[in-house]
């Protein structure tokens, strides 16, 4: 058992665990993947996941037997540089760059990442969100500078796909531990509303409606419009709001909605979209905490990784692949988090309950990067 590191079963989580054995260098196996499925194995977007990770590593072993559902993953050392990487449009590009903004700072050279693909799409963060919130919060841990950016060069939409980003990233030698335990109030709410291959006016519309709902709370709103054309607009129609509020001490908390892809189910008209967007961030508001929902695992991780000292984060209430990362943390790092729930008081209108994270960094560093 020892030999082949950790083994899991089924296809859940297979991100997560295969970003976390290759930062912690332990080997991964994961047996039964979709075995009892009419058509068994790993799926074709998992697939253009793991032909990612080799790219962006040096010296993986992948082995996947003939059904595809056993899966031996012998992670080899983080080597960015640039990498072209075109994603299966089963999945959008977030689903992607969520890992790969874990590995990242961990690089041998900076990361050049071209990814192609679906930029917003309905299951998936989109890339306009991971911008706008996973971005601020890693270069609060000081992972920063000139060379962090992610640049939107092609907009597509599910289910053509057809978008470009382009990711770059700088490497980190340690992460410096952080306490993020007061988050402020909101003070500004900033968002996009984009469109493609649609009429430039639906993209007005759901910022209309969204301010409608939001102008009631808050005075500082700014919605800016994109509505790319030609060629940088994708294969697909469609349009979407990502909104953030931002807090006085720098936290961002986002909601987002995308419009039903081409030819699957109902149409969604802008009103509604913009609408139920602005409920959305206002239930994230409520929910609270340093870290939005869609960020949790990433705050988690680099707080895992940071120096060995304590880091402190305030989380809303935990989503169920928040708690299973915390499981893996655990597999992989052997890092156990204090968790303390704290209940608001009735009077300080401070929304949902909120739970504190403390753990010690296990002091990770980056084995990879080269010394000038």
């Amino acid at each position: 058992m020892a030999s082949h590191g950790m083994v899991y079963d089924g296809c859940n989580y297979f991100r997560q665990r295969l970003v976390l054995s290759t930062l912690s260098g332990k080997r991964v196996k994961i047996k039964n993947i979709r075995s009892k499925d009419d058509n068994p194995g790993v799926r074709d977007f998992e697939a253009s996941f793991i032909r990612l990770l080799d790219k962006v590593t040096n010296g993986s072993r992948i082995e996947i037997n003939q059904t595809g559902t056993v899966l031996f993953y012998q992670p080899g050392l983080l080597s960015g540089g640039t990498v072209e990487h075109d994603c299966h449009t089963q999945r959008s590009i977030g689903y992607y760059l969520e890992a790969i903004l874990m590995l990242a700072p961990f690089m041998k050279t900076p990361l050049k990442a071209t990814l192609r693909g679906v930029t917003n799409g309905p299951t998936d963060p989109t890339v306009d969100l991971l911008k706008s919130t996973a971005l601020p919060l890693m270069k609060k841990f000081g992972i920063d500078g000139e060379g962090f950016d992610l640049k939107v060069v092609k907009r597509g939409m599910a289910p053509g796909g057809g978008g470009e980003v382009i990711f770059t990233c700088p490497v980190r030698r340690t992460i410096r531990p952080l306490q993020l335990t007061d988050p402020g109030k909101i003070k500004r709410i900033r968002g996009v509303a984009y469109s493609v291959r649609v009429s430039p006016q639906m993209a007005n519309r759901m910022v209309e409606s969204a301010r409608g709902v939001l102008n009631n709370f808050l005075p500082d709103i700014y919605i800016y419009t994109d509505h790319m054309k030609g060629a940088n607009s994708g294969k697909s129609p469609g349009f979407g709001l990502t909104l953030v509020a931002e807090t006085l001490n720098g936290s961002f908390l986002s909601a987002e909605m995308v419009s039903t892809p081409q030819g699957q189910g109902e149409p969604v008209v802008p009103e509604n979209l913009g609408r139920t967007c602005a409920q959305l961030l206002l239930e994230e508001v409520y929910r609270g905490g340093y870290v939005d929902s869609s960020n949790q695992s990433l705050a988690l991780l680099l707080m895992t990784l940071g120096q060995q000292d304590v880091s402190k984060v305030l989380l809303g209430t935990l989503s169920p692949y928040t708690i299973e990362f915390l499981r893996h943390i655990r597999d992989f790092f052997q890092v156990m988090f204090k968790i303390e729930t704290q209940k608001p008081l009735e009077d300080e209108r401070k929304g949902g309950d909120k739970v504190l994270m403390t753990c010690v960094g296990v002091g990770y560093s980056n084995i990879n990067k080269t010394l000038k």
